[in-house]
């Protein structure tokens, strides 16, 4: 079975130093997802003297937290997996008593009067479940464009339609609202794309038992090529990083990814 090798770091530059510093990161797969098993990883911070903490959250995703009296500079963190996936890809279980849990109404994904009427409509047409969501992934796929820097990490679903263009993100965001809206359980997944350069992020949607990975920003199933990192209810469950810090310029982010064939350690 083939198996990849994540490699990531997310470097913060400061113009002054940052005090009290606290960060989560998000960007160790899933223990195990569907046909995907996370083998090994590691976390390491430079730049500063930090503390680690590691825990599963809420929805099983795998969170780091690191604490920093001080950052003079700079602070990186350099994170590396090693995941196999057994099979084809793209569907994961889902027990039963937490599927009501994707159904939660939040901000970034609320409908308003307009993807409201379209759940409608393709609802009236596709009915509900699977076929619904394909539909819906269709639909969103159509109604948006992709392009960066137009839509932010706060930029909602009806925004996003409103401005006719996003980035992966958004698109989910959209797909999710138009579930909500037609009361199919559906949640936003963070990942990455074999061969792609930046994170990515789709939605599965929970039909029974199962939850199928559906992608709108490709309009296509979310299968082989596809690693699954979290889940979540939206992007503000599951950012790849993010914290805060008392200081008086903000940080610089810079960011590198790779996605190999595995090697059987880190560099």
């Amino acid at each position: 079975m083939p198996a990849w090798a994540l490699r990531q770091t997310f470097h913060y530059q400061y113009a002054s130093p940052a005090r009290r510093l606290h960060h989560r990161l998000v960007a160790v797969p899933r223990a195990s997802h569907g046909d995907q098993l996370l083998l090994e990883h590691s976390v390491v911070v430079k730049g500063a003297v930090a503390r680690m903490s590691a825990q599963t959250d809420a929805f099983g995703n795998h969170v780091v937290e690191v604490v920093a009296d001080r950052v003079d500079e700079a602070i990186e963190f350099e994170v590396w997996a090693l995941v196999r996936q057994q099979g084809p890809g793209g569907v994961a279980t889902v027990p039963a008593p937490f599927a009501r849990r994707w159904d939660a109404g939040r901000l970034l994904t609320r409908p308003d009067d307009y993807l409201g009427a379209v759940a409608g409509r393709l609802q009236a047409t596709h009915g509900g479940g699977l076929s619904f969501a394909e539909a819906a992934c269709t639909w969103t796929h159509s109604a948006l464009s992709y392009e960066h820097d137009v839509t932010t990490v706060a930029t909602t679903a009806a925004e996003a339609v409103t401005g006719g263009s996003g980035v992966c993100q958004d698109f989910a965001h959209v797909m999710l609202a138009l579930c909500r809206a037609a009361g199919v359980a559906a949640r936003y997944v963070s990942g990455h794309m074999v061969g792609e350069g930046g994170s990515h992020a789709w939605v599965e949607v929970v039909v029974g038992s199962l939850a199928v990975a559906l992608d709108p920003t490709h309009d296509r199933r979310a299968e082989r090529g596809y690693l699954t990192v979290a889940i979540g209810r939206d992007y503000a469950d599951v950012a790849p990083t993010s914290g805060r810090f008392h200081g008086d310029s903000p940080g610089v982010l810079r960011t590198t990814k790779t996605l190999e064939p595995a090697s059987p350690s880190p560099a």
